[in-house]
């Protein structure tokens, strides 16, 4: 999921902390979606080893009437990432895959490349070398073997095996993995090998259709929820993020994780999942965030329109699902509580809130007024065109240009450099929140037209 306001929530592991209010699940999802403006939720929860209780909240899309229910499918984003993990680890055990075997062994695109020398456990601890920025990317393809192949001259951006970093291109490549040595696509791969084994009735792999039964995704626009025009998730992006899933099949999965037993993948290769992968990756296994404080296994995910939640205590046999089909905004109608409060009950972990999300409100309006004050200024600008013609002199010139200065740097540090930090391009952060997309390009372009006005001015009349 992007990390950046919406995708990549990557610290929602160690929130878990603080002192939980002691109401049910039922009253507090009750009085909490109201607030994130979410149409509609489900979540189920694994207690000793079965599914205890399960619930749902609101519709499938808004504006109509069908509503969701804990066998609703929802795009569960990059908790995804670990049904690739397991894929990969089934033909691991089955001896037609190394774990410690570079990548060109298994993808031919890849050979003679820096990016064909990365293990199959780095791409699966993201200790590839592949930054965040670089899986945030767009599609390039509506096919796996395209875009993967596409990916095969991209450098990573750090030495593999030296650093952890989390990168959705090394799940894109994996899946690819598993489609060349399996021989079959990565749909029907992990229908046939996990899916079906588990009985998850309600889930599929993103194929490229429109499900009628899927939950819509809503993005955020201005404080409200637009639903997507069209439910149809990506084929390409199936490996980092493209599983569809309801909550009740969710939790029949993480049954499976936790149950100790041979099945789908040996006891002794789940346990491997759930530790830390190698020494540079100690809150990562294969597949799964760990937080070793609380004894918590869990993955978050982020797509356009969904956010969502799996959380397990193994040593207990406890865990949780919570499935939301809207994406956050910047400090207004975020998800992120709802998410963490259902999970933090239903495991007894403590859990205070997220707090004050103030600055991050400020920020967005701040987003919102400047383009609007940059508008003014240009009026103004040529109210006063008088007094920029007599700006005359290297003082006068100097006060005509600088601004043009500034706000140029403002539109690169905005356009490119902070989405670099966030790791997420420009384009990637208006696929999640448009309306801080386009908040985000309308004051860099404004703030540069504005100054460009008033050089024009201030040249043209100054001659």
């Amino acid at each position: 999921m992007l990390r950046v306001l919406v995708v990549l929530t990557l610290a929602l592991g160690t929130s878990l902390h603080g002192g939980a209010s002691g109401d049910s699940i039922e009253d507090f999802i009750a009085s909490e979606m109201p607030a994130c403006g979410a149409p509609g939720m489900s979540y189920a929860v694994v207690s000793d080893g079965a599914i205890t209780s399960s619930g749902a909240y609101g519709v499938l899309r808004a504006g109509e009437e069908r509503e969701v229910t804990p066998d609703t499918p929802f795009l569960i984003g990059s908790i995804s990432k670990s049904f690739t993990a397991v894929a990969v680890m089934q033909l691991v055990e089955a001896g037609e895959v190394d774990l410690d075997g570079e990548t060109a062994r298994y993808l031919d695109a890849f050979s003679g490349r820096s990016a064909g020398e990365i293990t199959i456990r780095e791409l699966l601890s993201h200790t590839s070398g592949f930054s965040t920025l670089q899986g945030n990317e767009t599609s390039r393809s509506d096919e796996l073997a395209r875009e993967v192949d596409s990916f095969a001259g991209v450098d990573p951006a750090h030495t593999p095996g030296e650093r952890w970093e989390y990168s959705n291109l090394n799940y894109q490549i994996l899946g690819r993995v598993i489609e060349v040595v399996s021989g079959q696509d990565y749909q029907a791969y992990v229908t046939t090998n996990i899916l079906e084994p588990l009985g998850m009735e309600h889930s599929f792999v993103s194929d490229g259709e429109i499900h009628d039964s899927m939950a819509t995704g809503h993005r955020p626009w201005f404080w409200t929820k637009r639903p997507l025009a069209e439910n149809r998730p990506e084929r390409a992006t199936a490996p980092q993020g493209g599983i569809v899933a309801s909550a009740n099949d969710l939790a029949r999965y993480l049954q499976v994780m936790m149950n100790g037993e041979d099945d789908v993948l040996s006891a002794e290769g789940k346990a491997l999942m759930m530790r830390p992968a190698n020494a540079v990756s100690p809150d990562y296994g294969l597949g799964w965030f760990l937080d070793s404080a609380e004894g918590s296994v869990w993955h978050d995910g982020a797509s356009p329109g969904f956010e969502t939640l799996a959380q397990m205590l193994p040593a207990e046999r406890k865990a949780v699902v919570v499935l939301v089909n809207a994406g956050s905004g910047l400090g207004f109608a975020e998800t992120t509580e709802v998410r963490v409060g259902v999970a933090a009950r239903a495991l007894v972990l403590d859990y205070s809130g997220e707090g004050s999300r103030l600055p991050q409100k400020v920020l967005f309006i701040s987003l919102l007024l400047l383009p609007l004050i940059y508008l003014f200024s240009m009026l103004w600008a040529w109210r006063h065109r008088a007094e920029l013609r007599a700006k005359t002199g290297v003082f006068g010139r100097f006060s005509l240009w600088f601004p043009l200065l500034t706000t140029s740097v403002a539109a690169w540090v905005i356009l490119r450099l902070v989405p670099s930090q966030f790791g997420a391009p420009i384009g990637t952060i208006a696929l999640f929140a448009p309306d801080l997309g386009l908040a985000l390009i309308a004051t860099a372009v404004t703030g540069v037209l504005w100054a460009g006005f008033r050089l024009g001015i201030g040249l043209r009349t100054s001659s």
